[in-house]
């Protein structure tokens, strides 16, 4: 499944060289309204301790810029959960549908398995249609939807719950 990353892309660790792009990046998908409940960015400091400094990844256009970016947390602290984690994807609206979202998640897949990660999840609102063909291109299910779980700009919104549970990791 894993392909090596586009003409032109570069996939590199994330670093606080790229948090002002990365913050951008993820501001524009907030404002669009249908990638999270969040209604701002948080400050880098609270983004970079939240997530899992092994598996954060940006993708690298022309002139080193940075195209989009993945990462992800822990769903829980209790050693059951170990394996399980909780993913963002998010794709600069110039760089969509060239690919880069495709091979961020696909290097997201490969660093996770190497890690001994079994599952891998997101919520995703059912409008966002260019979201769910790429998880469902890359082995994700719909697990489920949860109806009316939270209010996004004072109205109720669902979201579906998808996973990706390693075929590698036992």
């Amino acid at each position: 499944m894993t392909t090596p990353p586009r003409p032109g892309v570069t996939l590199a660790p994330m670093t606080d060289d790229h948090a002002s792009a990365v913050m951008a990046i993820y501001q524009q998908g907030i404002d669009e309204g249908n990638a999270t409940f969040e209604t701002a960015a948080p400050p880098w400091s609270a983004f970079d301790t939240s997530k899992l400094a092994a598996h954060r990844l940006v993708a690298l256009g022309q002139r080193g810029r940075v195209a989009g970016w993945t990462a992800v947390s822990r769903v829980s602290t209790r050693p059951a959960y170990a394996g399980v984690v909780e993913h963002s994807v998010y794709v600069s609206p110039t760089a969509r549908g060239t690919g880069v979202g495709r091979t961020l998640l696909e290097a997201l897949i490969v660093s996770t398995e190497k890690a001994g990660i079994w599952t891998i999840q997101a919520g995703i609102f059912p409008e966002n249609s260019a979201s769910l063909a790429l998880h469902e291109s890359t082995g994700f299910r719909v697990l489920g939807r949860r109806e009316r779980v939270a209010r996004h700009h004072g109205v109720w919104r669902d979201v579906l719950l998808v996973e990706r549970r390693s075929p590698v990791v036992e």
